[in-house]
């Protein structure tokens, strides 16, 4: 039994950390858009004797915590083989939210091949997430889809996440090596400035609900909190020419919107510029293959 499901990737612009002990209540409120790159993933499963899980990423086996911690959490104790290869568009602990797509991609697909429900898929993902540390939103962001305002923490419904029904195209840039989210957020102080700016970030953001106003919050947040680098910083000055930047959290990215080609040359001085779109699909399971 296969199936095949992508699932977009994710960019945090501003964010407030959110703990309670149930963690589906549990996350982060904040702001950010579904981007159309992302990762798809194709499961086969066959009986066994026990749970057996294989993941291979970018044609290499690998660990892959959340993928495993995901699954685990969606099969329990099924009897079976899982057999995941997932293609990342992008690159991880930079932001993209590559673990969460990595893994929400194989929870959909297996779900579908074994008739459990959608939302248990992306129940067992924000868990795995939250309890490797490797994203608080993103999760409850593609549940909604397109580009949002997550207003109260946790997957919805627990969580209350809106959408600002805009889709810009969208220019990313990697401009430095990458940063673990799990290591950043373990700095009490920083995650004080986090709480305080991104508290009043997303109530700006619910008042005057635009695509201008969350890049205008995001770039003043990154600034702020002191996140952005100064690679970063210099990256999102040059994007103002064009348009408006700001930092990917939490990676030492760039993502941009405005005049689009011209975003994409200056972006390109500091690495790699990739073009995108707005995601406002989700996670979902493909055609088989032909």
């Amino acid at each position: 039994m296969k199936a095949r499901a992508f699932c977009p990737g994710h960019i945090t612009g501003f964010f407030e950390i959110c703990r309670v002990d149930n963690l589906l209540a549990s996350g982060s409120k904040g702001g950010g858009l579904c981007i159309s790159l992302g990762a798809l993933s194709e499961v086969s499963i066959e009986r066994a004797d026990r749970l057996e899980i294989d993941v291979n990423i970018d044609r290499e086996p690998r660990e892959a915590e959340v993928t495993r911690a995901a699954l685990g959490h969606l099969l329990g104790e099924e009897q079976i083989h899982v057999n995941v290869t997932t293609e990342l568009d992008l690159p991880e602990s930079q932001g993209f939210g590559m673990s969460a797509a990595g893994a929400l991609s194989a929870c959909i697909a297996a779900s579908h091949i074994l008739g459990i429900a959608r939302q248990k898929a992306f129940e067992a993902t924000h868990v795995a997430e939250i309890e490797c540390g490797t994203g608080l939103g993103d999760v409850p962001a593609i549940h909604r889809a397109g580009i949002t305002i997550r207003e109260s923490p946790g997957l919805p419904p627990a969580g209350r996440v809106h959408r600002i029904d805009e889709t810009p195209e969208v220019v990313l840039a990697v401009v430095g090596p990458p940063i673990r989210t799990s290591d950043m957020l373990k700095d009490v102080e920083l995650a004080q400035r986090i709480n305080r700016g991104g508290a009043e970030s997303v109530s700006q953001l619910l008042d005057r609900p635009t695509v201008d106003d969350l890049m205008r919050l995001a770039s003043s947040f990154a600034l702020e909190t002191g996140l952005a680098s100064e690679r970063v910083v210099a990256a999102m000055d040059a994007a103002s020419a064009a348009g408006a930047g700001s930092m990917v959290m939490l990676g030492n990215s760039v993502f941009a919107i405005g005049r689009t080609e011209e975003l994409v040359d200056i972006l390109s001085a500091f690495g790699e510029a990739r073009l995108c779109g707005v995601d406002s699909a989700g996670a979902r399971v493909l055609p088989d293959r032909a």
